[in-house]
């Protein structure tokens, strides 16, 4: 199915929920499709800035998704600066085109670039060295289950229980203590790349070679390892930036 196609010429989502029939969509993908239709019509002019969107509820009925689909979408748009969820009044444009930096709650995207390198590769090196059998094994059961999980709310919270584990892992409680800090922004971050510039299989791949070298008890390679991870995030991050 076509999403565009299907939609009222000219007339915004704010809209449409109350007069569009109901419009499945796959799964897969189901709220990258609802976060592009959204931007796409922030972008362009048919939802104002200052303009409130359809609640949640509505959202999903028109576009036959359930409600947590377009909450990923719509933390997608606030990650991106497009919008603003206020607690009981809803969700409004606040922007036309994407901030220069993602909002990621407490912490940024510029935030988290700066500072993953200096914690999470020698995180990395001091868990080759120091796993227990016990924390290999998670390791591995987090690894194994990424790659088999088509659910991106589940994907992501796998995603930063597996930075969290390394960093538990390293035995050093400072790095364990500052990834446990930043694990909600980085959920969000990762909710955000795999919508966006579809990071999922990627970050699979590269989430088992950090595996396999600390696995192989490996310190250097477990730290490239790591380091390539966060240099491909970063490249990720300036493509949807820098558009």
């Amino acid at each position: 199915m076509n999403l565009s196609d299907s939609r009222t010429a000219g007339q915004p989502a704010s809209e449409r929920a109350a007069t569009a029939p109901s419009r499945p969509l796959a799964r897969l993908g189901a709220a990258e499709a609802v976060f592009n239709v959204l931007r796409e019509e922030i972008e362009s002019g048919k939802l104002d800035v200052g303009a409130k969107l359809s609640s949640e509820a509505a959202l999903a009925q028109e576009y036959g998704v359930s409600r947590s689909v377009v909450r990923e979408a719509l933390r997608s748009c606030t990650a991106l600066g497009l919008t603003m969820t206020r607690t009981g009044k809803g969700t409004f444009v606040i922007a036309n085109r994407v901030a220069a930096d993602l909002v990621l709650g407490q912490y940024s995207a510029r935030d988290l670039t700066e500072a993953r390198p200096h914690i999470e590769v020698p995180a990395a090196g001091l868990a080759a060295q120091r796993r227990t059998e016990e924390e290999l094994e998670s390791l591995r059961d987090i690894v194994a289950a990424m790659a088999s999980e088509d659910d991106p709310e589940v994907w992501v919270t796998l995603d930063s229980s597996f930075h969290a584990a390394i960093a538990r892992a390293s035995g050093n409680r400072v790095f364990e203590r500052v990834v446990a800090d930043i694990r909600e922004a980085l959920a969000n971050q990762s909710e955000t790349l795999n919508m966006v510039a579809d990071r999922k299989l990627a970050s699979d791949r590269e989430h088992e070679h950090i595996l396999q070298a600390i696995e192989a008890g490996s310190t250097t390679d477990a730290e490239d390892a790591m380091e390539a991870h966060l240099h491909a995030v970063g490249v990720a991050l300036n493509s949807i930036l820098n558009k």
